[in-house]
């Protein structure tokens, strides 16, 4: 497929996080864009805002005359629109062509370096952090990212034509679409059982991604099952974070190799879980070779991605933090991070569980991740493209949370109860629409200072 012949590019699903960052970098490159989504929201509002014209009904009526051409029109979609929509049908039923998010991506990417980002969690922060690396080293890159990027306010960095980063993504075995030259695997728990059935099937995905690269051109956490460049942070690996300490909020640490010792490195995402994706990113720019220096510049001034341990309010008594986390691993890390900055404080935490399935999957592990907080409250489960479960529910998992500080709310009970409670802290977990309201909830809080 020729883009250079393509003038109009039309998404079904423009809103997600993912195909808007194709639909900025399509329209970047001159390209008439367009789209379809099911609901508006804060992404949706800022693509209309940067000229791209979309609406929220399905309706072939509403696509202009000029996406209805099969010469010049390509359509994406994503694996979350359902079979029936009558629009995807429509160009399906016409002869237009029709690709996933992924094989776009695939295509993009093909004929250009391109950096990979494989991992169950972590990607999203990994890629970003590395294309801000990339890009401030003055590297010719494009970064197509799964957040919108603090400090860029978008989810595309740069506009390279020789180098890319992209998030490789496991679901769907979409990830097996790229052509990458580096790449990494941040992590390969059970998820997306829905789709793969059990954990055995994931791993021989993701050891198929891994096996696109020779090896040595693989970066791995220490301990997963891969033939690759390992990561660890404290424990003997192919590079080391060590000497980790805070300072002034930032981590300080440095990184052994097997040749060298970088000194004094400046970090300013908390957790453990971030220290070992700015590693990955700092031994990948290395890998491509990038100068160290230049390196630990760029890897002080990220500021973080939007809603992954994203701050909203950062006073001395008084904490608000965003975060996308809808894994109980990705759980554990939130409250690590969370407790190594506020030890002594009383943290409360919000919960929306994102899919009946993962909820059903993962129900013990949920339960276990968020008893560790001092209060739970907990949202309906959002239910993205699923239909709902008989008897798997936020009452069920209530019922296993052992921490008897903990309630089902709406979300109108929830901005009253954060109003009215003697927290210090207050998280917000979750890949639904829980990020609608953070808006809301940051404006009752700062009413509290």
């Amino acid at each position: 497929m020729n883009l250079n012949q393509i003038h109009n590019v039309y998404f079904i699903g423009i809103g997600g996080i993912g195909m808007s960052a194709l639909a900025r970098y399509f329209q970047f490159i001159g390209k008439n864009v367009a789209g379809y989504d099911k609901t508006e929201t804060q992404l949706t509002n800022e693509l209309q805002e940067n000229g791209i014209k979309i609406h929220f009904e399905d309706d072939v009526n509403l696509i202009d005359e000029c996406f209805k051409n099969t010469e010049n029109t390509l359509v994406v979609i994503t694996p979350a629109v359902p079979k029936q929509h009558s629009e995807w049908n429509y160009f399906l039923e016409n002869g237009f062509t029709v690709k996933k998010r992924a094989e776009v991506l695939g295509i993009i990417t093909k004929d250009t370096f391109c950096f990979a980002v494989a991992g169950t969690h972590g990607k999203t922060t990994t890629s970003s952090i590395l294309g801000h690396v990339l890009y401030e080293s003055g590297v010719d890159v494009t970064a197509f990212l799964g957040g919108i990027v603090e400090g860029y306010n978008t989810n595309l960095i740069g506009s390279g034509k020789t180098v890319t980063v992209v998030e490789a993504d496991e679901f769907d075995r979409s990830f097996l679409h790229l052509h990458p030259n580096l790449s990494c695997v941040t992590s390969m728990d059970a998820d997306h059982l829905d789709i793969y059935g059990d954990v055995a099937a994931i791993e021989e995905s993701f050891r198929e991604f891994a096996h696109k690269v020779p090896a040595e051109n693989l970066f791995i956490i220490k301990g997963l099952p891969l033939e690759g460049n390992t990561i660890a942070v404290n424990v003997g690996a192919d590079y080391v974070a060590q000497n980790i300490r805070i300072e002034n909020g930032f981590y300080v640490f440095d990184v052994k190799t097997k040749e060298e010792l970088i000194e004094n490195i400046k970090f300013g995402l908390p957790g453990h879980h971030n220290l070992t994706n700015a590693l990955l990113a700092f031994a990948m720019a290395k890998s491509y070779g990038v100068e160290n220096e230049k390196i630990k510049k760029a890897l002080a001034t990220f500021k973080g991605v939007r809603r992954r341990f994203s701050f909203q309010i950062r006073e001395e008594n008084l904490v608000y933090i965003d975060d996308y986390a809808h894994h109980p691993t990705e759980i554990n890390a939130v409250h690590q991070a969370v407790r190594e900055l506020y030890p002594n404080k009383k943290i409360i935490a919000c919960f929306q569980p994102h899919l009946f399935s993962r909820t059903k999957d993962f129900i013990d592990g949920f339960a276990e991740s968020l008893s560790q907080f001092d209060e739970i409250l907990l949202l309906e489960i959002y239910p993205a493209r699923e239909l709902p479960m008989e008897g798997v529910n936020s009452t069920w998992l209530l019922s296993k949370i052992k921490n008897e500080n903990k309630r089902l709310v709406t979300k109108e009970e929830l901005l009253t109860s954060f109003k009215n409670s003697d927290a210090n802290v207050f998280v917000t977990i979750g890949a639904g629409d829980i990020g609608e309201i953070v808006k809301d909830i940051k404006k009752i809080l700062n009413e509290k200072v």
